[in-house]
């Protein structure tokens, strides 16, 4: 259980002043020039060794990821790009930080600015916060007029411009490379790879393009050291994380844990437990819609981390934690996901084009049972041809709920298609 003296969102809901003089009082923007002063090489250390992993969803190594950035000039300039999209169904993690603690955003922006040298930053928003639109672009301008941002930023020699730009509400531009092209007003649809972000960016240029959360750890974590973050959780999977329940709990909530407690202690200390007692959960979503589902089997020991979750064939996402009781209509909620990711498809790969509107189809048939059963395999073959040859990992997304629907409920399935084979002859006599 993570002390509260370890938190680092300490506003998180809202009962403190979010404002520049609120966020000081929390112990935002202490000594921040000092931190800077110390330099581009001493920042990116401390990130690397703190163990960070990107909390957007992929767990890529944060300090690795800015050590990429180009060390000499050639000419262009550098950005840092800040992904406020948050589209994935479940996860509500990162509007809480907009809102509530801005300022450790804002902060957060200008040190990782420094790390990787560059002197503007975009924070890219979902279209549908207008609120956290609001509070952030307070922040952005409280941070001006106090000297935090602009020129010589908190006096430290650092010119940096922090600029937000609001998306118009695609989940395809929480995708890195669809978020850049975007934000140069074409249409949000992902690059191919190589060359990636580090090298040819926004406009042509070195950029990086991190997840809210993780630009907003890290002010506290240079300011406490890399050693106190690194030992919170396990290895590799180290630091706070803020998880995102929802569901069948007793209490849905966000709430900032260490990584790696355990899921059921997660659920039964923050959430109140699940709706009728863990006897009556059915299965669990644990990184928000696009990971796949886990069984009431899994879920009683798995622990909450990349590699944990990865081990049981799930993975830990946005950790946005979305609970089932046995009243759910798995199959059902399933199909419901099937469709999501059909209607976000950019359209730009012929496997997620064709492939996203084809298992939703099979799934809302699934659904009634009809069916016959050699068209699971068949499914779950389709899935295979999708997942991993698309662009981006939409087409992942789209495939990995089915498969998890597949590989833990299967025998949900078949009853239903037994189901409705039972009452065709009834019906045809009727």
């Amino acid at each position: 259980m993570l002390r509260d003296q370890d938190r680092i969102f300490t506003n998180l809901y809202g009962i403190h002043d979010w404002k520049l003089a609120g966020a000081r009082k929390r112990g935002d923007w202490d000594g921040t020039k000092e931190l800077i002063l110390k330099g581009r090489d001493w920042i990116v250390t401390q990130v690397k060794d703190s163990g960070l992993r990107g909390r957007g969803g992929a767990g890529f190594p944060t300090g690795m990821k800015w050590s990429f950035m180009p060390k000499t000039f050639d000419g262009r300039p550098s950005y840092l790009v800040i992904n406020a999209d948050e589209s994935e169904p479940g996860t509500c993690k990162d509007r809480d930080i907009l809102r509530w603690d801005p300022h450790k955003l804002v902060e957060g922006a200008l040190l990782a600015g420094v790390g990787m040298g560059c002197h503007a930053g975009y924070i890219y928003i979902r279209g549908e916060f207008y609120n956290e639109a609001s509070h952030i672009q307070q922040a952005i301008d409280e941070a001006y007029a106090a000297g935090l941002l602009g020129k010589n930023a908190c006096g430290a020699g650092w010119d940096f411009d922090l600029y937000l730009h609001r998306g118009a509400g695609a989940y395809i531009c929480g995708e890195e490379t669809a978020l850049l092209e975007s934000l140069e007003g074409k249409k949000g649809q992902p690059r191919l790879k190589p060359p990636f972000p580090a090298a040819v960016g926004l406009y042509g240029c070195p950029t990086t393009v991190n997840n809210v959360e993780t630009i907003a750890v890290v002010p506290t974590i240079l300011r406490r050291g890399a050693p106190w973050f690194a030992s919170i959780g396990r290895p590799k999977n180290s630091g706070t994380k803020l998880f995102c329940i929802s569901g069948h709990v007793e209490r849905p909530c966000n709430v900032e844990e260490s990584m790696s407690i355990p899921l059921k202690e997660l659920i039964e200390r923050h959430a109140g437990g699940v709706r009728g007692g863990w006897d009556n959960l059915l299965g669990i979503i644990p990184g928000g819609s696009s990971v796949p589902v886990l069984p009431r089997s899994i879920c009683d020991t798995v622990l909450m981390d990349f590699d944990a979750l990865r081990e049981v064939r799930s993975g830990l996402g946005t950790a946005a934690v979305i609970v089932m009781d046995k009243s759910t209509d798995i199959v059902k909620a399933i199909s419901r996901l099937s469709k999501f990711y059909m209607h976000e498809s950019c359209g730009q790969c012929t496997p997620c084009r064709e492939g996203t509107g084809w298992m939703w189809r099979v799934m809302e048939r699934m659904v009634k049972g009809q069916a016959d059963l050699e068209e699971i395999d068949v499914l779950e073959e389709v899935t295979r041809q999708v997942e991993g040859h698309t662009i981006c990992a939409l087409g992942d997304a789209a495939a990995w709920p089915i498969q998890g629907l597949i590989r833990h409920f299967r025998p949900e399935l078949e009853k239903r298609i037994a189901a409705y084979k039972a009452s065709r002859p009834r019906q045809a006599a009727e």
